[in-house]
């Protein structure tokens, strides 16, 4: 069985039953109706019997414990405000020998003003932790050979595209205390964060 935290609208979960075939089952967990009406219909136009979607937390899955053999996840863990709950629970409901891979957003050293702000938390960087920290959450957690597999540490052009959606001209503004345009506002933000955020492939194992 694989457990997708955070599916959406389901894609990632489609391609995991594909994966698994007609023996293997895979269930996504969103907390949003809109998001669990999207992958529904998704799933109806797939076709697919093997895959379903539950409505819930993932600081509480609503999953059995010891009943999963695969956890994936793609950057949804970095905006749980209790991120060890989150491990928790991921410890929870994998079989022994069963294993996670989850890509993510970490971070080291973020100024103030962004860590307030709520359009680059809805950006999935304000509310993301440190790799070491998101390593020893893993480990805390009970799980073994926690890994990072792959790094990408983004450069200030890929910066603005990734948070460019979130923050609105009132909001740059509000960083360069009203002088310069939205533009430059929006450089000053990226500029203070290059080399600061990466995205990872963390992978581990219940023992």
């Amino acid at each position: 069985m694989v457990l997708d935290l955070g599916s959406g609208a389901g894609i990632d979960i489609l391609l995991a039953a594909q994966t698994v075939g007609s023996t293997g089952h895979v269930i996504g967990i969103d907390m949003t109706d809109e998001m669990i009406a999207k992958a529904e219909k998704n799933i109806a136009d797939s076709s697919l019997s093997n895959v379903e979607v539950r409505k819930g937390i993932i600081e509480e899955l609503p999953v059995e414990t010891s009943s999963v053999d695969w956890v994936i996840s793609n950057c949804v863990i970095n905006l749980s405000p209790e991120k060890n709950r989150v491990f928790a629970e991921i410890a929870r409901v994998l079989k022994p020998g069963g294993r996670m891979l989850v890509s993510d957003i970490v971070v080291k050293d973020l100024p103030e003003f962004v860590l307030e702000s709520q359009a680059l938390y809805n950006s999935c960087i304000a509310g993301a932790i440190s790799e070491k920290a998101y390593v020893e959450g893993l480990r805390n957690a009970g799980l073994e050979d926690v890994e990072v597999r792959e790094r990408l540490i983004y450069d200030a052009t890929q910066l603005q595209a990734f948070v460019s959606s979130e923050l609105d001209r009132t909001e740059t503004s509000s960083y360069s205390n009203g002088q310069g345009s939205g533009v430059e506002a929006m450089n000053e933000i990226t500029t203070a964060m290059v080399g600061k955020v990466w995205s990872v492939k963390v992978g581990a194992v219940k023992p």
